[in-house]
């Protein structure tokens, strides 16, 4: 089972202690070991099943704040952390479900209107919807500024044309949102659309299939027209929405990873104190005992580097920018290098098809990559610590 001897931290209240603990139990009973199917329409309507329990068990309404389904007032970055990294701990495909009804959530909630917010958050906290995030191209990813989908304004309404990839939810999303430039603009305005699913011109043109299958695919958009009411934010704002929605939900990447990180280390202590080698059992080896203590100190910098980010968040910090891209680079690394020292420890065992370790060892890289990667986070680092260098704030102030 996850170790919860961190929740001892300063970091947490009662409440998350009492959240993570419930929220173990729960999935301990309901969704152990869920491995995602590669058939595309068994692994859909897995996806569903998860939403579903997930909302019916009232944990989706921690993605959103109260006054439109939600539990708490506002989002608790450190609860979605948890919630990532228990879920996490036992199904890579529960933890992504979670994830992005929090991320297909997140610029409506940080940013909408007050009739986007009812509209469209009460049925992502009770699961009887599904939202997607849709930001990626082709040819812009990392490099988000040189996206080419567009929105024209025509009277009342805004047209989308252009095409978006590796959009995670393709096909099952009730709604997503949409990234485009802000046509017959200047080149640096861009806008944020909310998009039903079933508008005309919106086509999922592809689906994608990758080495720990969910559902991803390629979103075309042909004369899709919406109504300006569906500007999330400002429009010529839409990348402040974007990345301002990836700094909340960025550390809760590293979380998953840690998630994964656990898992890893569990399974490979009960393997190398019951596998007999050389007389005695693995364990019993000082190479032994020193990959488990770089795989304890890896997990733990990563604890320490994610829930800073998130209680900075909560307790109030406009941004966290350089918190949040710290703790999503040193996190997801860190699983990899784990993960990888699980496989390697159990040997053959590690890289047979089913077992736990196997999976994590899929599961695991594509974190690395998505919502920055992990050279982008470095980036981003070494930015905010020449920006507060060359023009230092006032001591105390909140990043």
């Amino acid at each position: 089972m996850p170790d919860t001897t961190f929740l001892t931290w300063p970091f947490f209240d009662e409440f998350h202690r009492t959240f993570a603990r419930e929220l173990r139990a729960w999935t301990a009973e309901t969704i152990p070991g869920v491995h995602p199917p590669h058939d595309a329409s068994a692994l859909d309507a897995t996806c569903r099943t998860l939403v579903r329990s997930l909302g019916e068990a009232g944990w989706l309404r921690y993605t959103v704040p109260a006054p439109y389904g939600g539990t708490l007032p506002e989002l608790d970055v450190r609860t979605l952390c948890l919630a990532r990294e228990t879920l996490g701990w036992f199904s890579g495909l529960a933890d992504f479900v979670f994830a992005l009804q929090g991320l297909g959530a997140g610029p409506i909630t940080l940013f909408g209107s007050e009739a986007l917010k009812r509209r469209y958050l009460p049925p992502i906290a009770s699961g009887e919807a599904i939202g997607a995030f849709a930001l990626s191209e082709a040819k812009a990813g990392s490099d988000i500024g040189t996206m080419q989908t567009t929105a024209r304004r025509e009277g009342t309404h805004y047209v989308i044309d252009g095409e978006k990839t590796w959009i995670s939810n393709a096909g099952i999303a009730d709604h997503y949102i949409v990234f485009a430039k802000l046509d017959g603009t200047d080149s640096r305005k861009y806008i944020a659309l909310v998009v039903d699913a079933d508008t005309p011109g919106l086509r999922v043109t592809q689906r994608i299939d990758v080495s720990a299958p969910h559902p991803l695919g390629t979103l075309s958009f042909e004369g899709c027209r919406v109504a300006e009411s569906a500007v999330v934010g400002a429009p010529g704002k839409g990348l402040s929405v974007a990345l301002g929605t990836l700094d909340v939900f960025r550390a809760t990447v590293g979380a998953a990873a840690l998630g994964f990180a656990r898992r890893a280390l569990d399974e490979t202590l009960t393997f190398v104190t019951t596998r007999k080698a050389f007389g005695g059992v693995l364990s019993d080896l000082q190479l032994t005992q020193a990959r488990l203590a770089q795989m304890a100190a890896d997990i733990d910098t990563s604890a320490l580097l994610i829930y800073r980010a998130a209680w900075t968040r909560d307790a109030g910090a406009a941004r966290v920018t350089r918190e949040a891209a710290l703790a999503k680079w040193h996190a997801t690394e860190a699983a990899q290098r784990v993960v990888d020292s699980a496989v390697q420890l159990l040997g053959g065992r590690g890289v047979v098809v089913g077992e736990i370790v196997e999976q994590l060892y899929r599961e695991v890289r594509a974190l690395r990559i998505y919502e920055g990667t992990s050279e982008i986070q470095q980036l981003v680092v070494a930015g905010q610590l020449l920006a507060a260098h060359t023009h230092p704030q006032p001591h105390g102030k909140a990043t």
